[in-house]
């Protein structure tokens, strides 16, 4: 179990990495070529989900939740996700608009923990891993790149510690093997995103395994 202050760390580490500050801008809305085959998608939030991801889930949760402009985003319940809406001006406005509602922040801050705190710690359980930055690492995986990544984990063969390896080494050995595949990656948009491996083995070299020490998120400190 990932104690609280801990749990704060870590997500105030990864709302840098996806929306530049600590607390999270919960109006952030970027345009990448990240979705499928490489379209432009909408992120949205405090850590970022994305159009053809779940950002229609979220939608739906701030709907239920009686969120101030609910009945504004109900009209584009049957389009997010399904159609793209990169280039409708008045629903970026809505989002940014809806970020103002304080119901939209606790929405966000229910959603990102079922969607991707909860998986993460299920995982980190899961296959024996005790360490805080081995928690950050697994958790911030499961925010940029949906899960712990097959491909990578078999690129290298330390074994996760409940089948019977050494912690420190896997969590090093994933990060090499993302950090190579971030750096080499035919879109650029995820070339750009290697920082925060970077920053990972940065930790890792200083043996800030309990994050117990101040941590450096894309220049940002992060005690």
């Amino acid at each position: 179990m990932i104690a609280h202050e801990i749990k704060n760390k870590i997500q105030k580490i990864v709302n840098v990495f996806e929306s530049g500050t600590p607390d999270g801008d919960y109006g952030c809305v970027s345009l990448y070529d990240d979705g499928p085959n490489q379209i432009k998608q909408i992120t949205y939030g405090k850590s970022q989900t994305t159009e053809w991801g779940n950002l229609s889930s979220l939608l739906q949760l701030y709907v239920k939740n009686n969120g101030k402009y609910a009945l504004d985003i109900l009209k584009y319940s049957d389009s997010v996700g399904r159609v793209s809406l990169v280039t409708n001006k008045d629903f970026i406005t809505l989002l940014k608009l809806a970020s103002t509602d304080p119901i939209m922040h606790q929405t966000q801050d229910l959603f990102f923990d079922k969607h991707y705190w909860e998986p993460a710690e299920a995982w980190f359980n899961k296959n024996g891993f005790k360490l805080n930055l081995s928690m950050l690492v697994i958790y911030d995986s499961h925010i940029h790149s949906g899960s712990i990544l097959k491909f990578l984990r078999d690129k290298f063969s330390e074994k996760v510690p409940a089948n019977g390896g050494e912690e420190e080494n896997w969590i090093f050995d994933y990060c090499k093997a993302r950090f190579i595949w971030l750096n080499n990656h035919s879109n650029p948009i995820l070339r750009k995103t290697v920082y925060r491996v970077d920053n990972f083995l940065t930790a890792i070299a200083e043996e800030n395994w309990d994050l117990s020490k101040t941590f450096i998120a894309n220049g940002t400190k992060i005690s």
